[in-house]
């Protein structure tokens, strides 16, 4: 393999602007590295999880940034480092520089560890000229949750770049369900979240409740509470959230992570807008 390869996927996502094209980029580097680790074997213990396996494996429309994982078996003695020579190996062998740093300590429930690749600039014939200013390194950071709430459910999945290989994911269910524990519990406002929920309503998701249950109860404002943690709940929950909401920051969250002809639809963003989606998730068999 060579940069080359690389050169002719970015053409394939015809980026209509520099920001999309270095989306693009850092989506096949995020892919090179979960090959990577696939064959550093990190599927035996963890599953991908979060925007970048709704994104990758899913076809969610929006790019995203980090790569999460959530292991099978609680283990806090999980670390990052053992992985990294395959990670480098992988990178290396499409000409590219890649560091890896381990920022994890003992007592992180979440061990990170942060990928930088800082040659892209220099070896990649990109379709925008880049200027001194620009970006000129791609960031990706690994986390895994150690201690996981239990009831999560996981399938196998193909992912066809760099050359097909095999992962092991979160089933849309469970992901739903996380991502409704990030929109309820996370202590700050993420539209990429929002913008996340509409595309699970949309595609009449089901919930896993199993999974957020055991996520309401162990992380989060909920926890320690004697709650019924069902559909009345949670739309309840939902409605109370929205109304609180700045949408125009939101909006701005999400942003750089989708194409400039899909931003005008932002504008919607208010609290009616979203109401309506939480509707509609009342009314489907969740």
């Amino acid at each position: 393999m060579d940069i080359k390869v690389i050169e002719d996927r970015i053409s394939q996502y015809n980026p209509q602007s520099k920001n999309d094209e270095i989306n693009a980029f850092k989506e096949i580097a995020q892919e090179i590295a979960l090959f990577g680790l696939s064959r550093a074997n990190l599927f035996k213990h963890a599953a991908f999880q979060g925007g970048t396996c709704l994104r990758i494996v899913y076809g969610l429309p929006r790019f995203s940034e980090d790569l999460d994982f959530i292991l099978f078996t609680s283990n806090q003695n999980f670390a990052w480092h053992p992985f990294f020579q395959e990670l480098k190996l992988e990178f290396e062998a499409f000409g590219l520089n890649l560091t890896a740093v381990d920022r994890s300590s003992a007592d992180n429930v979440v061990k990170r560890a942060f990928l930088k690749e800082d040659s892209f600039a220099q070896i990649l014939k990109l379709s925008y000229t880049r200027n001194k200013s620009d970006i000129q390194s791609i960031k990706i950071k690994l986390e895994v949750d150690t201690t996981p709430p239990h009831g999560s459910n996981f399938e196998a999945k193909i992912i066809d770049f760099p050359t097909p290989f095999s992962i092991v994911a979160q089933d849309l269910s469970s992901l739903f369900a996380g991502k409704l524990h990030a929109l309820l519990c996370r202590e700050f406002i993420k539209g990429r979240d929002w913008y996340d929920f509409i595309w699970y309503v949309v595609r009449k998701t089901q919930v896993n409740f199993d999974f957020l249950k055991q996520a309401i109860f162990q992380l989060g404002p909920y926890s320690g509470e004697v709650l019924t943690i069902d559909k009345s709940w949670l739309i309840a929950n939902l409605r109370k959230t929205i109304d609180s909401i700045d949408w125009k920051r939101a909006a701005d969250d999400v942003a750089p992570f989708i194409t400039k002809q899909e931003q005008s639809s932002l504008q919607l963003w208010d609290k009616a807008f979203f109401m309506r989606y939480v509707d509609m998730l009342n009314q489907e068999e969740i």
